[in-house]
């Protein structure tokens, strides 16, 4: 039904914005597929990229070298994600000031992982910053960023309850965040109520949904699993026995995205954050469906 009733609706593009995340390549190999990724999404105008931070603070010379190379080389605003494990506070600063002289002035600022991994136990580094609020607030100080957090439509998996959970999105915003950004999900109606609950808050910035694209159904099954995002039955029956068949995989995997985004458009939302893994088929097939083209439709298309 989406379809037929969104193909009626050609400015729909023109009135949704999009962003995207990449990870820091490992390898030359890595890099030129990132490169071409990025070349690829570029024509789309999003609204920003954001390029990640590895678990326990990893990659920070790659995110720094990855994010100045697209600051440089496209049109694009890009973010530098930035973390509060493994490092001081005076550490940390040096970093966002490094970031700062190289023209960086946006960031995602998260309490990021352990380098142990998703879902292990988080200790603050001593005389570090203790969370992603904390970080914000040091980001801040330093100067004014745009700055995109964290947030959670199912829970942290670390934190004891929803009332938690949404007080330190709260103390985030009060230390200036710009927008929320959440961890994917696939149920729309555990976005909406999320925002519900936000908004009795008091929260009032973006909260911006996280797509992730399902590359490998196992891979993301996996992953929700660690994460704490819950993966629907009929989402597993869609992938049923695609194991050894990517191009029907990539098929069904770009229309289940398409869906939601289309059906969150419909509940009223505007802006999207698409998590790529570096990967720009997916995405491309997904912002076409929805009306976002890196060319401008032919006049009188929309009726052909």
């Amino acid at each position: 039904m989406n379809q037929f009733r969104f193909s009626r609706r050609p400015d729909i593009g023109d009135r949704i914005r999009v962003s995207f995340e990449f990870f820091p390549p490992k390898t030359d190999e890595m890099a030129a597929r990132l490169w071409d990724t990025v070349t690829r999404l570029e024509p789309l105008k999003p609204h920003f990229v954001s390029v990640t931070y590895g678990a326990g603070g990893s990659t920070r010379e790659r995110t720094a070298r990855t994010v100045q190379r697209i600051l440089g080389e496209t049109g694009i605003p890009a973010a530098a994600h930035l973390t509060c494990v493994g490092a001081t506070r005076e550490e940390i600063d040096a970093v966002i000031r490094e970031y700062q002289a190289i023209g960086i002035r946006r960031f995602v600022a998260l309490r990021g992982d352990p380098a142990s991994g998703v879902g292990e136990a988080y200790h603050p580094h001593p005389g570090g910053y203790e969370n992603g609020a904390d970080l914000v607030g040091g980001l801040k100080a330093i100067g004014d960023f745009d700055i995109s957090v964290a947030a959670y439509p199912e829970k942290h998996p670390q934190s004891p309850d929803f009332a938690t959970d949404i007080e330190m999105l709260k103390r985030k915003v009060d230390n200036g965040a710009t927008r929320a950004v959440t961890q994917f999900f696939f149920d729309n109606d555990v976005y909406e109520r999320y925002v519900e609950r936000v908004r009795r808050a008091g929260i009032y910035i973006p909260i911006v949904p996280g797509i992730q694209p399902v590359h490998s159904f196992r891979q993301v099954a996996n992953f929700s699993a660690r994460a704490g995002a819950h993966v629907p039955a009929w989402l597993a029956e869609r992938f049923e026995g695609l194991e050894n068949d990517p191009q029907t995989h990539a098929l069904v995997a770009s229309a289940v995205a398409a869906e939601q985004v289309l059906d969150l458009i419909e509940r009223g939302v505007g802006d999207f954050h698409f998590y790529t893994m570096n990967r720009a088929d997916l995405v491309v097939a997904i912002c076409h469906m929805i009306g976002i083209r890196s060319q401008p439709a032919l006049e009188g298309s929309a009726a052909a």
